[in-house]
């Protein structure tokens, strides 16, 4: 199969996806006694599409978006994240980051652009936890697959969340369903940024873009394709071997901490049930 070719394994059925993605978020919420979500919501697809799917899985108003603005936040991000909340008709809240961040920083000004990015991810998920124990809601992700696959999030930051609907489609595949779901051209087509320093995106940071990574990804996980064969097909060398090596070096954020294994049912290796184990 060519790099092309390999388009074509990312399109899906958006009806079938809709539908089971709003199943899953109705089952899984409702299975351990919820009836509320929250989520942060940025303006960009990713957590657009997921306010979309809890919307006509629970109902609008079972829904709150968390803004959690940074002081050197856009313009654009504020407006489309407004721009989201009216167009679903969801409750909406809004929460500074500012004084948290730069009050731990102000002991570590010498701090790294990482250093805060990833300071500011936590942030907003200690906010979003402390929303859900307030609202009685689920916290819902907005990782996509891509970025999953790739390490390209906070451990414990955007990473986190108590259930994931869009964890396994590749960022591809969430601007096909936002397509079909009537998402708002401007937020489909805008430049992907999680909007952590001025003038960040996404594809500048990770220099590459989510259509080329997406189509190598598919080969080398879904069809688990090896080096040599994702070089044939026509992916350059070393951005094939670049990539492999993100997508081992980041395994550690995709799982349960590692646990010393004692007895004879440890965690995550032995004991391996699902969420509703025991009901």
């Amino acid at each position: 199969m060519s790099a092309n070719g390999a388009a074509d394994l990312l399109t899906m059925n958006c009806s079938l996806v809709e539908r089971m993605l709003t199943g899953f978020v109705a089952s899984e919420v409702r299975r351990v006694g919820f009836e509320r979500v929250v989520l942060g919501v940025s303006g960009g697809i990713d957590s657009t599409i997921v306010a979309a799917l809890a919307a006509r899985a629970l109902g609008p108003r079972n829904v709150c978006g968390v803004r959690m603005p940074y002081k050197t936040s856009s313009d654009e991000t504020m407006r489309h994240s407004q721009l989201v909340v009216d167009w679903l008709g969801i409750d909406s809240i809004t929460l500074s980051i500012s004084g948290a961040v730069d009050a731990y920083f102000a002991d570590h000004p010498d701090a790294s652009p990482l250093r805060r990015a990833n300071k500011m991810a936590r942030e907003r998920m200690a906010t979003l936890y402390d929303q859900s124990a307030a609202q009685n809601a689920l916290v819902l992700g907005t990782s996509n697959k891509t970025e999953l696959l790739l390490g390209y999030g906070t451990q414990f930051g955007d990473m986190a969340s108590a259930i994931n609907p869009i964890g396994d489609l590749y960022k591809t595949q969430v601007r096909q369903l936002s397509r079909h779901m009537g998402v708002p051209d401007e937020i489909i087509a805008k430049s992907p940024t999680a909007d952590l320093w001025v003038g960040q995106t996404d594809e500048g940071e990770l220099g590459f873009t989510y259509d080329a990574v997406d189509r190598l990804l598919v080969l080398l996980v879904d069809q688990r394709h090896r080096t040599e064969e994702a070089v044939a097909a026509g992916f350059d060398r070393s951005f094939v071997e670049r990539v492999s090596r993100m997508v081992r070096r980041s395994q550690y954020k995709r799982r349960l901490p590692l646990i010393a294994k004692i007895s004879t049912r440890t965690i995550d290796r032995d004991f391996r049930y699902a969420r509703d184990w025991g009901t």
